[in-house]
């Protein structure tokens, strides 16, 4: 697509919700003083808000809005919102009222939402109402399956089809983390998950049986299924693809094994809702911080066949040292919106964040953070 010129006085205004949480704050800091954007900082206390705008500087300005609010769409319009970005998760229980009420008050809409049925379902929900807006709403902007996709596409680009996607992410022990985090985590922890395997689907359960995991650059880890809108969006997006995994491995075994246990108490019945617990769990995690390092990661394979039919398979390895890890699920809502900051034109609608950015779009973004990427052609078929 090609860009437009920035003309003085065209900054676009745009509404971060909850944007003194974990990754709020973050796209935020980034975002406050880029010229193509005007920042409003909004959430339900106005001294938070009001607090992280004189922190960052630049033209940020606070406003109070709860997201729950049924007046939101007119909170929006009054701001003269003209893109909304959704970082208050967690989302696997939210309904699609946030991103209707912003097509309803004429503004793009983007979101961090990593839950499967929210991110899934989102095209259909609220594809129509941007439609009649002329604007462009994006689910799913975060690690999964923005970056997820941009790494396949990198990996496979010039095969003749992909057999296998595995992915697993290794967050740092001490890197901050938020609640409604830890609350998203425990939603589906021992839930039936449907996976696509070996070119059907399958049933298994959510953070129960972890196993081994290597990363370039970092210790072996265990990883767990956990339940994103990539074990659903690829077998769609690449065809032919015959399986598809997401696993996260934590870096202290005792925390990641209290999660396989938490998943079979449920599995049991003798445990309904493990969300629950996200604070007790959160403490948990804190507590586990001097065992644990600053040193976080992300890998990604791909097998298949090359151009020339030959099977082939590719592992992509990002390391985030210095507990910059949690910069990495905020950088594709941050480059979407310099996008549509800076006027490029964009498809009217909604639909998921798979495929819209490229591997080289991030590329800038982990140089801020000094982080390290691999790419290692490997043999052999990854293990389920």
């Amino acid at each position: 697509m090609a860009e437009i010129t920035l003309l003085a006085g065209t900054a676009m205004k745009t509404v971060v919700l909850g944007a003194y949480g974990n990754f709020g704050a973050r796209i935020c800091r980034a975002l406050a003083l880029r010229p193509e954007i005007e920042l409003i900082i909004a959430g339900r206390n106005q001294a938070r808000a009001a607090r992280l705008a004189n922190n960052i500087g630049g033209r940020a300005t606070a406003a109070t809005i709860d997201a729950a609010d049924p007046a939101l769409s007119q909170q929006l319009r009054s701001l003269g919102a003209e893109l909304v970005i959704h970082t208050a998760g967690p989302f696997q229980q939210q309904g699609y009222a946030v991103p209707l009420a912003t097509a309803q008050a004429g503004a793009h809409y983007i979101d961090l939402a990593d839950g499967r049925r929210f991110v899934c379902d989102f095209e259909h929900a609220c594809g129509d109402a941007f439609r009649r807006q002329g604007r462009t709403a994006v689910t799913g902007a975060s690690t999964v399956p923005s970056l997820s996709s941009a790494v396949v596409d990198a990996l496979s680009a010039g095969w003749r089809g992909i057999d296998r996607i595995d992915v697993c992410i290794a967050p740092a022990q001490t890197a901050p983390r938020g609640v409604a985090t830890m609350a998203a985590v425990l939603d589906y922890c021992g839930a039936p998950i449907n996976v696509w395997e070996d070119g059907a689907w399958t049933v298994r359960y959510g953070w129960d049986a972890p196993q081994a995991e290597t990363f370039l650059g970092m210790r072996p880890r265990r990883g767990a299924l956990c339940d994103i809108p990539d074990l659903e969006i690829f077998p769609q997006h690449y065809p032919g693809v015959r399986t598809v995994m997401f696993r996260a491995a934590l870096e202290i075994p005792l925390t990641q094994f209290a999660l396989a246990g938490m998943a079979k108490l449920r599995r049991a019945g003798l445990v309904r809702s493990p969300a629950r617990f996200a604070q007790a769990m959160h403490k948990l995690a804190d507590c586990m911080n001097p065992f644990g390092s600053a040193l976080g990661g992300m890998v990604v394979r791909v097998a298949g066949r090359d151009s020339e039919d030959r099977p082939v398979r590719y592992a992509w390895h990002l390391t985030a040292d210095d507990d910059h890890g949690p910069e990495i699920p905020c950088m594709p809502a941050i480059l979407l919106a310099e996008r549509l900051g800076r006027r490029v034109p964009s498809d009217p609608g909604a639909r998921s964040s798979v495929s819209l950015l490229s591997l080289a779009d991030f590329r800038p973004e982990f140089a801020k953070w000094n982080m390290s990427e691999h790419v290692v052609q490997e043999a052999g078929v990854h293990g389920t």
